[in-house]
């Protein structure tokens, strides 16, 4: 992907900053400068950029459970803060840097530093060819004062001091940064992108996992569950729990967060209090699969008898089978229980493994007082 031209500005060298990268506090870095260009700032401390890299990294680490590399600092220092704090997986943005702002944990303060030991001097080594081999490894202070030296350089350091060290930027790379806000955004996603994917080679939906989860959009699988529910009294599978119009919420029994995707094969209905005990969990497969496929048969029977239900299968299917060939295994006409049972752990049971093998917890469902729990069982 090419950065826009620039008269003035050393482009091919900006380019070429994530040339070196064994661990991901370059990507973070410069995401954080970023962030602070487009809302205005021309001047910032190294404790701004670093809790705005920990807030970044949040939901990668916590809600998507990636790999950010080899004994990566940022990462433990992330599941630390997740360690000390009350904080959400799908925590604000906001509440995050608030968190840090007033966070007096020493540890906390010491994993800060560490991460401003490097990558805010070498981020620009391209830019400097005089600076080479052991130039490198010298004092903090002898090192900002080698740096400000040179020229065209993306930002120059103010006096060192710790996290309160503030960096200022160059008003051509201010400008060039704001001009071409969204190409470099792009450029800079695509990069972390492929960093991302080379530590997680069997995670699905990188591309959506950089950023805070997003509501999903599941009216149309609801409406179709709602409507078999007034074809068939249905329990949910977790608690054994009646279900109704009124207390029905879609879960992904493989969660969001690992699989990125809304695929009907994944969801079904249970309780608004049941999925949110859930939350990113993995239902213990022996005790729940079962209990899914039956729910499942019972919703694939049904609707190939009716032909309502399965209009809104086909309006479902446009959203949310994107597959065919997962569709014709799963949901062709015709099958009997033991088939349609093994065809749909065909395809979820991998799935479930490989994000079992990434970190996600297993659940197992605790009977809470106001699930309005029926004695009934569906199959």
């Amino acid at each position: 992907m090419q950065l826009p031209y620039s008269e003035t500005l050393e482009i091919q060298y900006l380019s070429r900053i994530f040339d070196n990268t064994s661990e991901c506090y370059k990507f973070f870095w410069f995401q954080a400068i970023v962030s602070k260009i487009l809302e205005g700032k021309d001047r910032v401390s190294y404790e701004e950029l670093v809790d705005e890299m920990i807030a970044d990294a949040w939901y990668m680490v916590i809600e998507y459970h990636l790999n950010l590399g080899p004994r990566d600092t940022l990462e433990s220092l992330v599941l630390y803060l997740q360690q000390i704090s009350q904080l959400k997986s799908s925590e604000k943005k906001e509440n995050i840097i608030s968190y840090l702002k007033n966070c007096t944990d020493k540890e906390v303060a010491r994993r800060k530093r560490i991460l401003t030991k490097n990558v805010p001097y070498r981020i620009q080594a391209p830019f400097m060819k005089r600076v080479k081999g052991k130039e490198w490894d010298v004092a903090e202070s002898t090192l900002i004062s080698k740096i400000n030296q040179e020229r065209r350089l993306m930002y120059y350091f103010e006096a060192l001091n710790g996290m309160q060290t503030f960096i200022r930027f160059s008003p051509e790379w201010f400008t060039y940064i704001q001009k071409n806000q969204e190409i470099i955004r792009g450029w800079l996603q695509y990069n972390i992108i492929i960093y991302l994917q080379k530590r997680n080679p069997s995670v699905p939906g990188i591309a959506d996992k950089l950023y805070p989860p997003k509501e999903r959009k599941l009216e149309k699988v609801k409406k179709y569950w709602k409507l078999l529910l007034a074809i068939y009294p249905i329990c949910e599978i977790y608690g054994n729990v009646q279900l109704s119009e009124d207390n029905i919420s879609i879960d992904h029994f493989v969660p969001w967060s690992y699989v990125a995707h809304d695929e009907f094969w994944n969801l079904h209905p249970t309780t608004r209090s049941i999925n949110s005990s859930k939350s990113n969990s993995l239902p213990d497969w022996n005790i729940y699969f079962p209990q899914l496929a039956k729910l499942e048969f019972l919703s694939y029977e049904t609707m190939w008898k009716y032909d309502a239900l399965h209009g809104e299968f086909e309006k479902c299917a446009t959203e949310h089978l994107n597959d065919n060939s997962v569709r014709r295994k799963i949901y062709r006409e015709g099958q009997d229980f033991t088939q349609f049972c093994g065809a749909l752990e065909d395809i979820l049971q991998p799935v479930y493994q490989s994000a079992r093998n990434c970190g996600f917890e297993n659940w197992i469902y605790k009977k809470v007082k106001d699930d309005n729990e029926s004695n009934n069982i569906l199959l």
